[in-house]
């Protein structure tokens, strides 16, 4: 309901309540009613759900139909029946889903253990009567009451109202904080302008009002977003569906292969059927990567861990490969791009513009510019007329000061902390309060006893500063003198004057309509015609920079008992300050980074196109065409893809904005990531390829809502996370390539050794079940020493040194490329061909057997090999991993073993001697001369 567009008068008669609050019975009934007051979770998937997920593709399906072959095999007639290859298979699939689930149970504890939003007591009107009580019991029609630092409870709308400000910028993305009225406002306004309410897990930061609860849990605006996310499946990545599609394609070219081999051994050999069979068994085992699926589950996570310790946390892991392809970053701007926190960027004292910033320490001094005679200020004080204005900034002000830092409305803060970062403190007592409200545009307090100014100068001393009357000067007010609240006391205040003194602030142009005097160069002025148009001049030079400005003045000497208007009468003007949220200072660089990585970033923020476009600028942004909420609104669906294509900022947007917007560029085949930390955020967060919340700033909902959560809350964090995906996208694909070349090779010199072995050796081949080039058995045994540890190791290679340099891959390329499948085709014909060689060479000079362990044993060391040929493309040294190290010599000690225990009686083997060896030389020789030659000349096609 438009409650906002209503009198609090109709709003009590329509929620059947009163100024005087519910009764503690009404109140329990409507509990009853409604429900406890509180954001449901969307629904978590059991630890047996997270672990029965890990088995849901098509090569798990495949491998446990291989699995089933394999066993199947044994109890055909004349055969024995075989566990061997069912077990195996069986591990691998258990292995794999424990990897999965140990992961994504990992990620799901640590995102509880974000969940930093405590459930908040609240002040209601019971019975006629202030009470305390748990915030989720709050129901409608109960009226609260909010203070400064309170969370606000519920949806309200506000019936009385002191000075009442909200920080409303997780839910609206407005940095700067919404003063409150109970003035009704149209029913089209969006919440951003709705200032009669007030709204859950918002955050009041000035006065206090009092509101009647209007909705509570979902259905606030908050709980309308998080029910907008939980109705909302998470799509799966471009990585799951290649996976998924991939085990699909190998599922059909395993069963074509087998069935072209079976028709072909039948109609043109004298094969029996059982010989058949077990070429059949035989070529699936060797078709499927059992492998990949664990593989690509390690490499994942690795690429998880090591993004976990740059303060990234990824809730679910593809994402991990996903952010290697992201080459849109869809940004807000505040406490994201910036610090979320209102600070003095500029000050204008004395005809003079100074440049205020400040660092981790609270410390401010003048930095001399360039000066004809050379002089500067002594780093001991500030000039009179700035140190002035930041005292006035500071006593005119309801912030505080506290062990944990300030509370009070953002504009205040920063007015506070600006002073004291100068060291300007006030030793004065508070007499008298004008409250700010819109209508007055000022604010007013009357001190006693305020003493002089920083470093023991008077409105009346003359400032040493070296510059004429006329000279305007912007100077860099930082962080490097030790002032004030490093325990130095020079810039503090002695109370050497007892009179009254008025401090005020509000809008320039209102302040300087009450001034007739001005201080200017250490002393008071006459406020001529020239001084006033040069300080509306500067005022509209500060504002056209996106600043909020506030003008200062003061007034000595005043009648404690004078009615407002004339205390606020013939007033000094002390100069202009101007705030804003700042950039966060390593934002830009990192911008910049992924700009030198191909990576377009583009701002989407809820602040005016002014602010956005200054904060835009400052960061790198192009801010021409920068696009406001309506403006997005108004195009459509093909006119925002063209546009998108164009600007790098949108302002005042509002989460359906973000939504279209991210659309528009997902529709232009972008991998688009979106980062936020407020509420609004959330929706965006879940339909991007990639959504990053923040950790630390962010709310609830945002990081439910996110795939990445920053535990730092550092744009730079994004930057190292997209190079950490670049990296685990080579690693996939090396390993991919690494395998299916593998498993190529190895189905072709089944099929051709099938065929050529019958044509060449009919007496050996046609009749017997146990006369194939290599067994089921050792097929297995090749994946899984080959496809197992050092494919897992591949999972831990380094990122090549050129990962952020390169431009993003087409959103529309996938792991298995072009150049990957020339590669796997090629190798694939290479093993076939040196690997038969070794084969019927042995089968010429010994038994089938010999033959069988000869080629058995080649396979091993070759696809040994093949890894580094991969590897080398990415300019990887063979001592760059030491685990991939590790697993190829524990590989081949494994193999040996084989060859030469007891144990080879189970794999059907024999132990080869020198002269097996030497031909196994010879043809790896052979295969790595023909791989470097193909190398070269099919460099265009062939990707290693």
């Amino acid at each position: 309901m438009d409650w906002h567009a209503r009198a609090p008068k109709e709003v009590f008669e329509r929620l059947d309540a009163d100024e005087a609050g519910l009764s503690e019975e009404e109140a329990r009934r409507r509990y009853d009613e409604w429900g406890p007051n509180e954001i449901r979770d969307a629904e978590r998937a059991s630890a047996l759900g997270l672990f029965v997920a890990q088995f849901r593709n098509w090569l798990t399906y495949l491998l446990v139909v291989a699995a089933a072959l394999s066993l199947a095999v044994g109890f055909l007639p004349g055969q024995t029946p075989e566990y061997a290859e069912a077990g195996l298979i069986a591990a691998i699939l258990l292995a794999n889903g424990l990897f999965g689930f140990v992961q994504d149970y990992r990620t799901e504890k640590s995102i509880r253990a974000l969940r930093s939003l405590s459930t908040p007591d609240a002040t209601v009107v019971r019975d006629g009567e202030k009470r305390t009580v748990d915030a989720r019991e709050v129901v409608p029609g109960d009226v609260f009451v909010v203070e400064q630092g309170d969370v606000i409870p519920a949806d309200g709308r506000l019936v009385e109202t002191q000075r009442l400000a909200a920080d409303e910028s997780a839910l609206t993305g407005e940095s700067a904080s919404v003063e409150k009225t109970t003035e009704e406002v149209p029913a089209d306004a969006p919440p951003a302008d709705r200032t009669d309410m007030v709204f859950m897990n918002t955050h009041a930061v000035d006065g206090r009002g009092t509101a009647i609860a209007v909705a509570t849990g979902m259905e606030t605006q908050v709980g309308a977003i998080a029910a907008q996310l939980g109705a909302t499946d998470e799509p799966p990545t471009p990585f799951q569906k290649e996976v998924d599609a991939l085990g699909r394609r190998i599922a059909g070219l395993t069963l074509g292969v087998i069935a072209l081999v079976a028709v072909v051994q039948l109609v043109f050999t004298q094969s029996s059927p059982i010989a058949v069979l077990l070429v059949a068994v035989t070529l699936a085992v060797a078709a499927v990567p059992e492998g990949l699926p664990a593989v690509v589950t390690l490499t994942l996570a690795l690429g998880s861990r090591r993004l976990l310790r740059r303060d990234a946390l990824v809730r679910r892991l593809p994402v991990v490969e996903s952010l290697g392809s992201v080459d849109v970053i869809v940004t807000d701007k505040t406490g994201t791009l910036t610090e979320n926190e209102m600070t003095v960027r500029r000050a204008y004292a004395g005809s003079e513009t100074y440049v205020l910033s400040s660092g981790e320490q609270a410390h401010a001094e003048v930095e001399a510019d360039a000066r004809t005679d050379g002089a500067s200020p002594t780093s001991d004080k500030i000039p009179p007329a700035l140190a002035a204005l930041l005292r006035t900034g500071a006593i005119c002000n309801d912030a505080e000061r506290t062990p944990e830092g300030y509370r009070g409305d953002p504009t205040e803060v920063a007015l506070r902390r600006a002073a004291d970062e100068a060291g300007v403190a006030f030793d004065g007592d508070r007499v008298r309060e004008i409250p700010f409200s819109s209508e007055r545009k000022r604010m007013t307090v009357v001190t006693r006893g305020d003493g002089r100014e920083a470093g023991g100068q008077g409105e009346n001393d003359t400032a040493d500063s070296g510059m004429s009357e006329n000279e305007s000067v912007d100077r860099n007010v930082n962080e490097s003198v030790n002032v004030g609240v490093n325990g130095n006391d020079s810039g503090s205040v002695s109370a050497s004057n007892a009179d009254p003194t008025a401090h005020v602030k509000g809008a320039p142009e209102e302040i300087l309509s009450r001034c007739d005097s001005v201080l200017a160069d250490g002393e008071v002025v006459a406020l001529t015609d020239d001084r006033r148009d040069e300080i509306l001049a500067t005022n509209a030079r500060l504002a056209s920079d996106a600043l909020r400005v506030l003008g200062f003045a003061r007034k000595t000497g005043v009648d404690l008992d004078a009615p407002d208007d004339e205390l606020e009468e013939g007033l000094t003007f002390l100069g202009l300050q101007g705030l804003m949220d700042p950039p966060r200072p390593e934002v830009a660089e990192a911008v910049a980074d992924c700009r030198g990585a191909g990576i377009r970033t583009v701002m989407a923020t809820g602040d005016n196109v002014e602010t956005a476009k200054a904060i835009g600028a400052e960061l790198g942004f192009d801010p021409a065409g920068a696009m406001a909420g309506p403006e997005v609104e108004a195009l459509s669906e093909g006119e925002l893809a063209e546009r998108v294509e164009e600007v790098e900022v949108f302002a005042r947007v509002s989460p359906s904005h973000k939504v279209r917007i991210l659309g528009a560029l997902q529709d232009n085949d972008h991998t688009v990531a979106m980062t936020g930390d407020g509420v609004n955020d959330a929706p965006a967060l879940k339909r991007a390829d990639v959504g990053v919340a923040m950790g630390q700033r962010g709310t609830d909902v945002a990081r439910t809502a996110a795939d990445v959560v920053l535990r730092d809350d550092n744009f730079r964090t994004i930057r190292d996370a997209v190079a950490e995906g670049r990296g685990v996208f080579d690693n996939v694909r090396k390993f991919v390539n690494y395998l299916l070349s593998a498993n190529a090779g190895e189905v072709l010199v089944v099929f051709v050794g099938a065929l050529v072995g019958a044509a060449l050796f009919p007496e050996t081949f046609a009749g017997s079940a146990e006369a194939v080039v290599l067994t089921p058995v050792m097929l297995l045994w090749i994946n899984l020493v080959t496809d197992g540890l050092p494919a897992l190791a591949l999972g831990a290679d380094p990122k090549a040194e050129d990962v952020m340099e390169r431009p993003p891959r087409e959103a529309s390329e996938r792991v298995v490329n072009d150049r990957v499948l020339a590669s796997v085709g090629f190798i694939g014909v290479l093993m076939t061909v040196t690997g038969l060689g070794v084969f019927f060479y042995g089968l010429g000079l010994a038994t089938l057997v010999v033959a069988q362990t000869t080629l058995f044993t080649f396979l091993v060391v070759i696809e040994l090999v093949r890894i580094q040929l991969i590897r080398s493309r990415y300019d990887l040294s063979a001592l760059s991993n030491r685990w991939l190290l590790g697993a190829i010599g524990l590989t081949l000690a494994l193999q040996l073993a084989i060859l030469y225990t007891p144990v080879r009686e189970a794999f059907g083997v024999v132990a080869l001697e020198l002269a097996s060896w030497s031909w196994i030389a010879v043809g790896f020789v052979a295969f790595v001369a023909l791989a470097l030659v193909g190398r070269v000349g099919l460099g265009q096609f062939v990707s290693e």
